[in-house]
C-alpha cells in the first residue's frame, strides 16, 4: 500500500450520491469521494464533473471511487492511480441506486450527455 497525503480514512463520505447534483436535481454517471473530506461528487464523464471541480476548489489532491465493487485511488496532481487504505464506511453509494443515477432524473437520452 502506498502512503499518501490527502487521505483521511476515519472522515465518512458527505452522502449516498453527488451533493452538488442532489442539491440542483442533476443527476451521475459515476460517484466519485474525496479521500481527504469525504465529499461525493460525480466524475468527470458526467454532465456536471463535480468531483473534479471540488478538488480544483479546494486542493484535495486524491478521490476513491464510490462505486460498488471499486476501491481504487486517483490523484489529481499526478494523474495516475494508486491503491490506499480503507475509508470509513459506507464504502460506496446504496446498493438499490442505479448507475446512471440518482433513481428519477436521469433523461432518457443519458448517453447524449456524457464527456
Amino acid at each position: 500500500m502506498t502512503t499518501l497525503p490527502g487521505i483521511n480514512p476515519s472522515v465518512p463520505p458527505s452522502g449516498p450520491g453527488c451533493a452538488e447534483c442532489l442539491d440542483g436535481g442533476g443527476w451521475w454517471l459515476h460517484l466519485r469521494r474525496c479521500a481527504e473530506c469525504g465529499h461525493i461528487g460525480c466524475c468527470d464523464t458526467s454532465p456536471a464533473q463535480h468531483a473534479s471541480a471540488h478538488a480544483g476548489a479546494t486542493g484535495h489532491p486524491l478521490i476513491r471511487s464510490y462505486e460498488p465493487g471499486e476501491d481504487w485511488y486517483w490523484s489529481y496532481q499526478t494523474q495516475e492511480f494508486y491503491d490506499g487504505p480503507p475509508l470509513a464506511d459506507p464504502l460506496h453509494h446504496p446498493l438499490d441506486q442505479p448507475t446512471p443515477g440518482p433513481a428519477g432524473r436521469v433523461p432518457a437520452d443519458w448517453r447524449r450527455h456524457l464527456h
